[in-house]
């Protein structure tokens, strides 16, 4: 453990769940290392029950919690981007232990979620509405108000921005909020917002973590206090939260799966290219929702894309990332190790050319590129979540618009060429939410929109101003006239 390592102390949290005190759960799950399979502790876990409990007091919570002046909440979460960044040694100790993340990629959670504190709280000052014209004698204006409390649920491959990006700005406006981490990141997902919060000073009752399985979920779903939910994971679960929030009439933000497509252009630079590729579909052993799922390469570049990006992945150093200095950690559990080979030996038994990887040892898979492919395979068709990098041709601008739109998806979208101007139009052509032109596809920040377009969720959802304004605030009419009304009948 690093030095004054406190914030998060397992004689906190060991055994104990969060609603603004620590208290004693019910049933406890291991904090498993991936890398390893060493237990690392042992987090407490929430029932069904203990979700309507803290939905109660939530909403007693949000209601003193609304009332401060906005200098107060913003003040809260100044001080919690500051713990963030005054305990970060401690807290990535925790993501590269029990979310596998290698370093690099732990110190980007911790400055994101400092960026993310910081810009919600310039949130609390917000304008909150608008006057409005009216064609009668009266002050006419609308206002944004808090929805009063948000169920955040989190996955757990980026555990601690994925939930900070939806709970800093919605408490920020005014919110309570119930945030339930996966399970097998129940610490970086969790415990971390709950000590960091804690010790910022956010009054008791605003923020309940709840970890727990699939019936904490629907029971945060299905709550009748709970007029919001923000869920971010696989497209299956998040159609299955969408339905059920709709027989609630719930507002849902799902922000969902991906298989981003980098397009590279004849008139690429190759070296670029091929690091591009690699970074995007290599960080964080591929466990990412703007992965680069496809390689679309021009023709005349093809092979010599393959070559490179296939010598690059076997020169790539895969470990513990708690003890060695690696490339890439371990995947999440062997449920997700099994399917990323299965989707790899299937696409190779049909007839894929295997250039690189497609082996793994324990958790640990090695990086792999796969050619010589059909668009209908699984592994180029479908969302992999694995260190894995299918490459396909086109001839035509035609061609690539057609490869790169043939799935469900609709998240990100790389393009790398010597035209910015040309692969802006041609990004045009193809529905994804995010675009980067001459950069790879994994890319957020705290000050710009977040999401995608079909199978990858309901759009921009999360940040900037005035998606997480939209995204956690309701809009109120108001009319106000010096004297009563007169109308007849």
């Amino acid at each position: 453990m690093p030095a004054h390592a406190d914030v998060l102390d397992p004689t906190i949290w060991t055994g104990r769940i969060f609603s603004g005190r620590w208290r004693d759960a019910a049933a406890t799950a291991p904090v498993v290392e991936p890398a390893t399979g060493a237990e690392l502790g042992r987090i407490g876990t929430a029932r069904v029950e203990d979700v309507a409990a803290a939905a109660r007091a939530a909403v007693d919570g949000q209601r003193r919690w609304a009332a401060l002046p906005f200098t107060a909440r913003a003040a809260v979460l100044r001080r919690a981007g500051d713990l963030f960044r005054e305990h970060a040694a401690e807290v990535e100790h925790w993501l590269i232990r029990e979310s596998g993340s290698v370093p690099v990629k732990a110190a980007r959670e911790t400055e994101a979620a400092v960026q993310e504190s910081y810009e919600a709280a310039a949130l609390a000052s917000a304008p909150p509405g608008t006057v409005l014209p009216t064609e009668f004698d009266r002050l006419s204006m609308s206002r944004r108000v808090p929805v009063g409390v948000v169920a955040v649920i989190a996955p757990f491959n980026y555990p601690m921005t994925l939930a900070i990006r939806s709970v800093a700005p919605a408490l920020a406006l005014g919110n309570a909020v119930l945030l339930k981490p996966d399970l097998r990141t129940a610490v970086g997902g969790g415990v971390v917002l709950a000590r960091i919060f804690e010790e910022a000073g956010l009054p008791e009752g605003v923020l309940h973590v709840l970890p727990g399985g699939a019936e904490v979920g629907e029971a945060l779903v299905t709550d009748p206090l709970i007029p919001v939910v923000s869920f971010t994971g696989s497209t299956a679960t998040g159609r299955r939260v969408g339905e059920l929030a709709a027989r609630h009439l719930k507002r849902t933000h799902l922000e969902l799966g991906g298989n981003s497509a980098l397009i590279v252009l004849d008139d690429a630079d190759l070296d670029a290219a091929v690091g591009l590729g690699a970074y995007g579909s290599f960080l964080h052993s591929g466990q990412i929702c703007m992965a680069t799922g496809r390689h679309l390469v021009h023709e005349s570049l093809v092979g010599e894309y393959v070559e490179r990006l296939s010598a690059r992945a076997e020169a790539l150093v895969v470990g513990d990332p708690a003890t060695e200095q690696v490339s890439l950690g371990p995947v999440i559990d062997a449920v997700q190790r099994d399917r990323i080979h299965h989707l790899v030996t299937a696409a190779v038994e049909a007839g894929a050319k295997l250039t690189a990887g497609g082996r793994y040892r324990d958790l640990f898979y090695r990086p792999t590129v796969l050619s010589d492919l059909s668009p209908e395979l699984p592994v180029v068709a479908q969302e992999v979540f694995g260190p894995v990098a299918p490459v396909l041709p086109f001839a035509t601008l035609d061609e690539a618009v057609r490869l790169a739109a043939a799935d469900e998806y609709g998240l990100s979208l790389g393009i790398v060429t010597g035209d910015a101007a040309r692969g802006l139009a041609l990004a045009d052509r193809i529905p994804t939410g995010i675009v980067h032109i001459n950069d790879q596809t994994v890319g957020d920040e705290a000050v710009s929109p977040f999401g995608g377009l079909g199978a990858s969720g309901t759009g921009g959802r999360f940040g900037g101003a005035t998606a997480n304004i939209e995204a956690f605030t309701e809009t109120r009419w108001i009319t106000m006239q010096t004297r009563p009304a007169s109308h007849s009948l």
